[in-house]
């Protein structure tokens, strides 16, 4: 599982690097310098990730690895020198984790939990970092952590969705979920994640997704979905594949007659593929 990049620097820079101590007055009187350098540091970072983005296979990648060991520098700088600062070793276990040095990330991300166990997005990194170690049942208990302190974020809604989804059998396996309480949790979190933005569409998208994921399906609230979805979308491949999607749960409902018809108006060649995948159990359609 992956945190999007983008998404997490913009959480960093709008929560993390203003964010004080909780014992303000306790703080040393170069407590503001060491904000006032977190932020900079997380602006940099931001702005050094968006630059490598853009470039994409045209990136120097020597003077980025210079600009990211210098920025490596200065983080451990500024833990180093602030030793209680949770904020500034969550952004640094943060760049940590997308330099590859992933225990040395936890490890740091551990110290931002233990110096203040109230930061969500430590909990969510963390659980990251467990989940693609392989271990769910471990990293369930940070994202839902995460969610408790912060309800209204929808990335750790989405985390959670994709976890339960992902490691359906390993949590079945314990005994503690049952499918139905799996399938519940999992498909309300995905809801949650679309409802809190709407305007992500890929939310929305996975959210109609996961009514395949269920046992035991409301194909009419996922058909209602898709045609939603269909009606948002901005360009023709979009809306042929909301339609897809569509089809395939008509055929799923027994309806064969009405997914033909919606197969029948995908004429886009990159959906040929996946067309021919429904098209098969049917009777024979009319080229187009």
């Amino acid at each position: 599982m992956k945190f999007p990049a983008a998404a997490l620097l913009v959480l960093l820079a709008a929560v993390l690097a203003p964010a004080p101590l909780r014992a303000a007055e306790a703080e040393p009187a170069g407590q503001n310098l060491a904000e006032r350098t977190l932020r900079r540091l997380v602006e940099q970072q931001r702005d050094l990730f968006a630059m490598a983005a853009k470039q994409g296979a045209n990136l120097d990648t020597g003077s980025f690895r210079q600009q990211m060991q210098a920025l490596a520098h200065d983080y451990e700088l500024l833990v180093r020198h602030n030793p209680t600062y949770a904020a500034a070793f969550a952004a640094y276990g943060y760049f940590l984790s997308k330099t590859d040095m992933r225990k040395e990330s936890a490890a740091i991300l551990l110290k931002a939990n233990q110096l203040d166990p109230d930061i969500a997005l430590v909990k969510n990194q963390l659980g990251n970092l467990i989940a693609e170690d392989g271990k769910p049942l471990q990293a369930a208990p940070y994202f839902i952590a995460a969610i408790k302190l912060e309800p209204k974020e929808p990335l750790y809604h989405y985390q959670l969705g994709t976890l339960l989804t992902e490691a359906r059998d390993e949590f079945l396996k314990t005994g503690d979920w049952t499918r139905e309480t799996l399938d519940k949790a999992m498909h309300e979190a995905f809801r949650t994640a679309a409802e809190l933005a709407p305007e992500r569409f890929e939310f929305a998208y996975r959210y109609a997704e996961s009514f395949y994921d269920l046992e035991k399906p409301d194909w009419d609230a996922a058909l209602k979905l898709w045609g939603d979805l269909e009606a948002r979308a901005t360009t023709s491949i979009e809306r042929q594949t909301m339609r897809l999607h569509s089809a395939n749960v008509h055929l799923r409902r027994g309806e064969a007659a009405r997914a033909a018809e919606l197969l029948a108006t995908v004429t886009d060649p990159k959906l040929q593929a996946q067309k021919e995948k429904l098209v098969a159990p049917l009777a024979p359609l009319p080229k187009n």
